[in-house]
Parts: C-alpha cells; sequence; structure tokens
C-alpha cells in the first residue's frame, strides 16, 4: 500500500473568500447531493466514515453540522472523541474506534480520531515512543482491513495558522455562547504549537495512502472551506461508486 503522495502543511494554500449569496446557494447544492448518496449508500450497504483532524478552533464542529444539516439522523454518528476514560485505558487503543464504526449503509463521522495515537498522545507523552511510531502502521492497516470489506474512508486535516487560532480562541473567551467550546487545554496547547505541528507533517507523511489519502484544507475562510470540504466528499463518493459499481458513480 503505497503512499499517495507527501503532504506538508507549509504547502498548504489559504482558499479565497466567497460571498454570502455564492455561499448559500453551493451549500445548499453540496447537502441535497450529500443526501441523495447517503440514500444510496444505505440502499447499497456501504458504510462510510469521515475523519476529521486539525487544530484546536479550526472549525470541525462547523464543518461537521452543515455535513449533516440536511440528513435523516438516523442515517448517521457523529462521535466527539475525547480522552480515553480509566475502562478503555485497560484495552488496546484502538479498541473504542472499532466499536463505534458504522454499521453498513450508515455514515459514521470522528470529530478527533485514533490518530490522537500519534497526536497528542505523543505529543503529551502520554504513551512510550516506540508505541506512538509502531501506530502509523497499525492504523494504516486499519484503514485497509475497513477499505478491504467495503468501507469508504475520508479524512481532512483543517489548518488554521497559530495567530488565526488565536483570535478564534479569544472570540471564544469574549462571547458567552461560545465560552462552552474552550478549554485550558486549548491555551495550554498552543505553547507546544511547534511539537504538534512536526507531529502533525509526519501524521500526513505516513498515513496519506491510497485507500485512505489525507485532505487538507486551510481553513482561515470558513465558509470556502466547508464548500471544500463537501465538494471533496462527493468527489469521493462519485470514485467510490466508480470503482465498485462502474456507471453508478455517475
Amino acid at each position: 500500500m503505497k503512499s499517495a503522495g507527501i503532504i506538508d502543511l507549509s504547502s498548504i494554500k489559504k482558499l479565497d473568500k466567497i460571498s454570502e449569496d455564492e455561499y448559500k446557494d453551493r451549500l445548499s447544492e453540496l447537502q441535497f447531493e450529500i443526501l441523495k448518496y447517503q440514500i444510496r449508500f444505505l440502499e447499497d450497504k456501504i458504510p462510510v466514515v469521515l475523519v476529521f483532524e486539525g487544530w484546536d478552533a479550526a472549525g470541525k464542529g462547523g464543518v461537521i453540522k452543515r455535513i449533516t444539516e440536511k440528513l435523516d439522523p438516523r442515517m448517521y454518528d457523529v462521535h466527539p472523541i475525547g480522552p480515553p476514560t480509566p475502562t478503555e485505558l485497560k484495552h488496546h487503543y484502538m479498541r473504542r474506534f472499532w466499536i463505534r464504526l458504522p454499521m453498513y449503509g450508515e455514515l459514521g463521522i470522528f470529530d478527533r480520531s485514533w490518530y490522537g495515537r500519534v497526536l497528542v498522545e505523543r505529543v503529551e507523552q502520554l504513551c512510550a515512543k516506540h508505541e506512538w511510531e509502531q501506530a502509523y502502521e497499525e492504523i494504516n492497516d486499519f484503514e485497509k482491513k475497513l477499505a478491504n470489506n467495503g468501507f469508504l474512508v475520508v479524512k481532512f486535516f483543517l489548518h488554521i495558522t497559530k495567530d488565526e487560532q488565536y483570535k478564534r480562541l479569544k472570540d471564544r473567551e469574549t462571547h458567552t455562547y461560545k465560552r462552552w467550546k474552550l478549554s485550558d487545554d486549548d491555551w495550554r496547547n498552543r505553547d507546544k504549537w511547534d511539537d504538534y505541528e512536526v507531529a502533525i507533517n509526519d501524521l500526513l507523511e505516513k498515513t496519506t495512502t491510497d485507500v485512505a489519502p489525507w485532505h487538507v484544507i486551510h481553513f482561515e475562510q470558513k465558509k470556502a472551506g466547508r464548500i471544500k470540504v463537501m465538494e471533496i466528499m462527493l468527489e469521493s463518493y462519485k470514485k467510490y461508486y466508480k470503482k465498485h459499481h462502474g456507471k453508478r458513480g455517475e
């Protein structure tokens, strides 16, 4: 399973700003297309996994909200992933993700994921060096097994600059209705930005594969970023159908 190409955060270009009218029109179109595909996945019993990683305050929750806005709640599950519980720590680190995988025909969305092993657990030294080093191969094998069993796995990393993150965290701190999103860890993690950047670049290099490539999107322009994510989703859906079902990909 060869690499699908090396990605580096420094090479990710910002998206152009789009107008509010253009955003609303395009968003509506994409949401309808996503709904149509999800109905097809349900009929054909195809399980889909969307993985969202990214910097704190990059916009993961916002894009997930727009993706699911028009879907029947029975079609999908969203899994916001936090630190493992004491019970989960008694098992292999991948177990809690295996049991959250979608059933055939459903959509499983992971707001953070198994990549925590090679990100936060690596940077915060929550596991031994040999454990996170071997995790790259374990993760690639896991995603390959999913693909071999008919799963479609689409992975996104949402990128913003350190300055943009500061603005968004201060905005959350200022507005009462956004403050629930903010934690002490958000501020503390900024002190290790450089360490996280190294870990992210390693992750992109080592886990971008033919069966599950990374899509890295600059999210300084949130609305343009959401549109880009949904366009890539649909491209991935069409490619899957063309590969597995011939002309049904059209």
